[in-house]
């Protein structure tokens, strides 16, 4: 909990407030702007020496539903309460998009890569959406259904999600894709989708359990990426990253090196006939 910002900003947000956006008379004897105290208290549904306490940086540590009624009251956006919510050492809770439907600005940029292998996934590691390329590349990884349509959950509970990526790999891999899960569950916390996987993965794989208990961090990066497919042969290919504003959904983005060997394979493989079937890829990462 940082007492200090939280402070400060609670008052920032009580001095933009007039009388008059809140439904509450200026009365003659105003001679400044913003809300008193008191009026902030009342419309939160607290009393006035408990929101003093707060701005005065004392006072108990706030609980999450005095935290939402300042919110209220405050007449804050989402992304402000939030940021309330963050100040006071709370976790923002996870927003899915409805039925984890592709968010309308990835799929507008999705439905533009017709050409280009690229899909749209969540926090949960779930493909929402490829574009055809991406389907000859990687096979329809939309067609899972409950946990299995975590890639994260199928790499360490189903033994076939393996067989096509070289053993001395699979460590790394095991590593990136419970770093991604931990960043998710550290940003959600308990009772959010992401604690339901995770608690499904340390009793069901002792790999994962071991590997949770290190904290490990993502990079930051999507690294290189070497296939071997059925049709074209060994590629290497590089993989860009698009996060929705709302940190929600990623699209994945796989180029190759122009005018390299895994370029033309690439281009053969988007425009063959792989295009019209799910084939299996064997990838190191």
């Amino acid at each position: 909990m940082n007492r200090a910002q939280l402070a400060s900003f609670l008052r920032t947000r009580r001095a933009a407030l007039q009388p008059e956006d809140v439904g509450l008379p200026r009365g003659p004897r105003r001679r400044t702007g913003g809300l008193r105290r008191e009026e902030v208290a009342a419309l939160s549904g607290m009393s006035t020496d408990y929101y003093s306490r707060l701005e005065q940086q004392r006072g108990p540590h706030p609980s999450e539903q005095m935290l939402t009624a300042l919110a209220r009251g405050l007449r804050l956006s989402r992304a402000e309460r939030d940021h309330l919510l963050q100040l006071a050492g709370h976790a923002v809770p996870h927003r899915a998009a409805p039925a984890d439907q592709v968010n309308p600005g990835m799929r507008r940029i999705l439905d533009r890569m017709r050409d280009t292998p690229a899909q749209v996934v969540n926090h949960l590691g779930e493909t929402l959406a490829q574009t055809p390329p991406a389907v000859a590349l990687l096979g329809d990884e939309t067609r899972y259904t409950g946990l299995a349509r975590s890639a994260h959950h199928r790499w360490f509970t189903d033994p076939t999600a393996r067989r096509l990526h070289p053993a001395e790999h699979h460590q790394t891999q095991s590593r990136l894709l419970v770093a991604h899960l931990h960043a998710s569950y550290v940003r959600d916390g308990q009772g959010s989708r992401v604690a339901v996987l995770v608690d499904d993965l340390l009793a069901e794989s002792a790999e994962f359990a071991r590997l949770w208990r290190e904290h490990p961090v993502p990079a930051g990066s999507c690294p290189a990426k070497h296939f071997v497919h059925p049709e074209v042969g060994a590629m290497e290919l590089h993989c860009q990253t698009l996060v929705d504003p709302d940190q929600s959904q990623t699209l994945l983005v796989f180029t190759a090196a122009p005018g390299s060997a895994s370029d033309e394979k690439l281009r053969l493989l988007v425009a063959g006939p792989a295009r019209d079937r799910a084939p299996a890829v064997q990838a190191t990462f």
